[in-house]
């Protein structure tokens, strides 16, 4: 996993690399034809931040990984050995006997805008989501004695999702458009896949929520969008919902999500800017639960999921001015958690990052 992560930053760095180098040769050879700005666009992370003109089509593809390791009680690291020593909601046995330890998920997203008027633009997104995830068994009914470690993996289509953004204000440096989307329920919720008992049998199960594709349910994705730009200098803000509509086929529903997110971004050349992004989210936790989803694991509870998260963005964003490269975007974004205040007992997220392509016509 982590030599496949490796080898696609080196292939980005060496994409971006080129895209400089290409521009600067445009820029040198005379070639000095203004092309679209690198502030317009929010940074990569940020989905629905900008409308279109009327007729105008946009491709796009995102690369997205995040990386959880460890484990918290609420705002506090707590070891796996303590997590083994807290009842089993599930019982029996009475006490937890598998912890989670690490978690890489990667999405590959491909989205499509089109706008049928100049106050109107739609959006599609389609997600391929591949997750793995890292355990450790103790073994027998209770104690520290570790028996072995395991992972399980899931991959396939994710939710699919289908959004409309209205323009209500547009002026040369502030714009803002509302933003309106449904969630499809088409990523699966009920993989399976091999895990190591605390009796040393290796058994097929259901595996927990966090390992599923999707939520199961339609969910509304209302929002509204700030845009602002001055000069080299840009800046936005975003509020965006997702509302669960009731349960899913196996009787449980993901908790609302409700998340805020501000950036500022500076134009360092005609063809690159660097941004700064603060975000925060809101999640409860899961509502009912699914009756084969039982394993002595904190992942198997409905109430270990949800909680509060305040992360820090860093990215780039690079669009060719000329030639073959003109309206070709590349952009990079890079998050750490700065805070972070989870329900129950969770795995602690260390990272994610975002890279992206986007091309209008």
């Amino acid at each position: 996993m982590q030599q496949f992560i490796n080898r696609f930053l080196v292939s980005a760095i060496a994409l971006l690399s080129s895209s400089v180098v290409l521009a600067d040769e445009m820029v040198l050879a005379g070639n000095v034809e203004k092309g679209p700005d690198p502030l317009g666009h929010a940074p990569i992370g940020v989905m629905g931040d900008h409308m279109h003109k009327k007729g105008e089509w946009m491709v796009s593809y995102r690369y997205m990984t995040m990386d959880m390791e460890d484990n918290l009680q609420g705002d506090e690291s707590i070891s796996a050995d303590e997590i083994v020593r807290q009842p089993n909601p599930n019982a029996p046995p009475p006490f937890l006997r598998v912890v989670p330890v690490e978690m890489q998920t990667e999405m590959h997203m491909v989205g499509l805008m089109y706008a049928p008027s100049d106050d109107v633009t739609l959006m599609a997104m389609l997600n391929y989501v591949s997750k793995e995830m890292d355990h450790i068994t103790y073994q027998g009914m209770m104690g520290t004695n570790q028996l072995g470690t395991f992972s399980t993996e899931a991959s396939g289509i994710g939710d699919t999702k289908v959004s409309a953004m209205f323009r209500l204000y547009d002026s040369h440096h502030h714009k803002v458009h509302l933003n309106f989307g449904v969630s499809l329920p088409t990523g699966d919720i009920d993989n399976r896949d091999t895990v190591l008992t605390p009796m040393n049998m290796n058994m097929e199960m259901r595996l927990p929520y966090a390992m599923q594709l999707g939520s199961g349910t339609y969910d509304w994705v209302p929002g509204v969008t700030y845009n602002g730009k001055h000069d080299r200098i840009a800046w936005g803000a975003q509020y965006m919902a997702t509302l669960r509509t009731g349960s899913n086929d196996e009787g449980y529903s993901y908790g609302d999500v409700h998340k805020i997110t501000g950036w500022g971004a500076y134009r360092m050349a005609d063809w690159i800017s660097g941004s700064l992004r603060l975000s925060w989210r809101d999640q409860d936790s899961i509502d009912g639960m699914d009756s084969q989803i039982m394993a002595p694991v904190q992942t198997a509870n409905p109430d270990n999921y949800g909680g509060q998260r305040l992360d820090l963005g860093v990215g780039v964003n690079i669009v060719g001015q000329s030639g073959a490269l003109k309206g070709h975007r590349l952009a990079l974004e890079y998050e750490v958690p700065l805070e972070q205040d989870v329900n129950g007992i969770q795995m602690e997220m260390q990272s994610m990052l975002t890279l992206g392509y986007q091309y209008a016509f």
